[in-house]
């Protein structure tokens, strides 16, 4: 049995599972350091490109280098994404079709950042079973359209894997919980990752799992939820410190270093404020601190709409299902974004139930890949997925209408034929343009692909009977013919859509990712540990400016002389003699850390008390005592 893996590829991490033949269980791959998930992250260097958490770290220091939320930029165009251009650090540019980033000097495409982040979960697997690895199964949004599709397939080829499946990831994450609840009953999936949300309803039964029905928002996600909180903050900040800011060269919200410290502290204090009622931020800037304490409540009201917006394509799923919400049997929850308690609290109103988030909402989508990558390994044989296409398909017709041959939420495989003639006399060529889409013109769809149907016989308009046949595959693939049924003449297309990456594009990235293949690894070991190092230094050069003067002179020569000896290890090539060096200065400032730590502590502790007793005097009917001419 040819092995083959089960890959989420996500919008903020991404992971890589398979399933362990002696249980029969899904698992997640783990890093070298055990760590699950890998951020879905890319750096490009002077000296090479990073990814995942090496990566992550260099967003603050160099943003418009780092590429992160590539996931939104796959198989679009510049025009669908220019909207939200101004959130993202790193320059942007329109090309053929589709968007270039600018970044590290030199521009790349979406698949090539992608593709990083695939090989790398690709030598995780191949680490783990300690063979190479050629196959997979890859998840995307269950609204993803053909050309999102096409540009996920192609980061894996750049990648060196054969995509033997594309799957929608709520019906993955369908396939996760069925390994171990297959009884009869319709299910709803709602997926609310870091950048896209789905939802899915489902019937399964004696292990058929089929969608029934499927919608959601390729552009709606934790990434959302991060923004609005980060502009929120941003405004508190310029109200409460206008006078330190005025002397600035730079506008605060200009500032890339800046939003980007500011985005990632926005992403924290949301993680937390799942699981508690209140937190506070400390944000240092070069001419002040910013510090904030943050309640669930003030994060509930600023992303409620979000949370709305996803509300709307769950009612067109029941509708297009036949369902009301209380014919759902089970409601299931995946994304990490799921973990936000108005969330779960707004999907427990719709559904009228508790929903289910027994597996960890972050790991499921791999689960159910590498479910789906047993099936077809042939690992598993009592199960079976129907799956549907997402959006409509149909032919351009006369006066730019569109007539509609495959409608969305169709279970797939399928095929569809429908008849057609001319609307000029002595036509001899019919222009066949494909298109995919819910709007009635075909100008405000999506153009898949055209072709030419040639050699028909010239006859009086509308004599001619031409018939086209739509083809889906179970990978999603489209396949259209036309036949002129009098004279015979046929021509067909297998619709691969194009978004701006030719096939010598591609072959020409796969050509690359590996001739530089073992040259990368080398380059990355080295960007990585002197990354590690710079982020060390900056700590421990702000830690000796705070709280120097909190440890003695001799401790600080120390620290000092540690401090040197890494910076000389750091500019060699030599990346265990950086590493080494690294670890002594850790180990050089662990008092230093804990002096800190504790006059931090004792100074929250003591501005906590200070708040508790001018509130219980305010409780009182007391007023604190005035500070002069106000």
């Amino acid at each position: 049995m040819s092995r083959i893996i089960g890959i989420d590829l996500g919008t903020t991490n991404s992971l890589v599972a398979y399933v362990d033949e002696e249980t029969g269980l899904p698992r997640v791959i783990p890093d070298a350091e055990g760590r699950m998930l890998l951020p879905s992250v890319v750096a490009f260097t002077p000296a090479g490109i990073l990814v995942g958490e090496a990566a992550k770290r260099q967003l603050a220091r160099r943003p418009q280098s780092t590429v992160y939320s590539v996931k939104r930029f796959m198989g679009r165009g510049y025009e669908d994404v220019k909207d939200e251009l101004r959130y993202f650090p790193f320059a942007i540019r329109p090309a053929d079709g589709i968007v270039r980033l600018a970044v590290g000097g030199h521009e790349v495409t979406p698949p090539e950042v992608s593709a990083v982040i695939l090989r790398s979960l690709k030598e995780r697997a191949e680490g783990h079973f300690g063979e190479p690895l050629e196959k997979a199964v890859i998840t995307v949004p269950a609204y993803f359209n053909d050309s999102q599709r096409q540009a996920t397939r192609d980061a894996g080829r750049i990648a060196g894997l054969d995509v033997v499946r594309i799957v929608n990831e709520p019906t993955a994450a369908s396939l996760a919980y069925g390994l171990h609840r297959l009884r009869e009953g319709v299910v709803a999936v709602y997926d609310l990752g870091g950048g896209t949300f789905d939802i899915s309803i489902l019937r399964v039964k004696d292990g058929i799992f089929e969608v029934l029905a499927t919608n959601g928002d390729t552009h709606l996600g934790g990434d959302d939820f991060d923004r609005v909180l980060m502009l929120w903050l941003l405004e508190d900040i310029q109200a409460r410190h206008h006078r330190e800011l005025a002397c600035r060269p730079v506008d605060l919200g200009h500032d890339s270093e800046v939003m980007q410290e500011l985005r990632l502290a926005a992403e924290a204090a949301k993680i937390r404020l799942s699981a508690e009622e209140r937190t506070r931020l400390v944000i240092p800037f070069e001419d002040f601190t910013y510090h904030r304490e943050i309640t669930r409540a003030e994060l509930e009201r600023l992303v409620n709409s979000l949370v709305e917006k996803t509300l709307g394509p769950c009612r067109m799923a029941l509708a297009d299902a036949g369902l009301r919400p209380d014919q759902i049997d089970e409601v299931v929850l995946v994304g990490g974004s799921t973990r936000i308690p108005l969330v779960r609290r707004r999907v427990q109103e719709l559904f009228g139930q508790t929903p289910h988030s027994q597996l960890n909402p972050d790991e499921v989508v791999a689960l159910g890949a590498a479910v789906q990558a047993h099936i077809l390994a042939g690992g598993i044989t009592n199960m079976l997925l129907l799956d549907v296409t997402p959006l409509s398909l149909g032919i351009e017709t006369l006066g730019g209408v569109v007539s509609v041959l495959i409608a969305r939420n169709t279970t797939i495989p399928t095929s569809a034929r429908e008849m057609f003639t001319t609307s000029v006399d002595g036509q001899t060529v019919v222009d066949m343009h494909v298109v995919q889409g819910e709007r009635e013109l075909a100008k405000d769809c999506r153009s898949l692909a055209r072709f030419e149907l040639r050699g028909v016989d010239p006859m009086p308009a509308g004599m001619p009977k031409i018939e086209v046949t739509f083809l889906i595959d179970a990978n999603g693939i489209l396949n259209v013919t036309a036949k002129e049924l009098r004279t015979g003449k046929a021509a067909s297309i297998e619709v691969k859509p194009t978004y701006g990456l030719s096939e010598t594009d591609v072959g020409r990235m796969v050509e690359e990712s590996f001739q530089y293949a073992e040259a990368d690894v080398e380059a990355r070991m080295l960007i990585e540990v002197r990354n590690e190092a710079d982020t060390v230094m900056t700590h421990v050069r702000r830690a000796l400016k705070q709280a120097g003067d909190l440890v003695s002179a001799e401790e600080r020569q120390r620290v000092t002389a540690a401090l040197e000896a890494l910076a000389r290890a750091r500019e060699t090539s030599e990346p265990d003699l950086i590493r080494e060096t690294t670890t002594e200065l850790n180990r050089a400032t662990e008092h230093l850390a804990e002096v800190m730590m504790d006059t931090a502590l004792r100074q929250a502790l003591g501005s906590q008390r200070a708040a508790e007793i001018m509130a219980g005097g305010v409780e009182r009917g007391e007023h604190p005592p005035a500070q002069g001419n106000q």
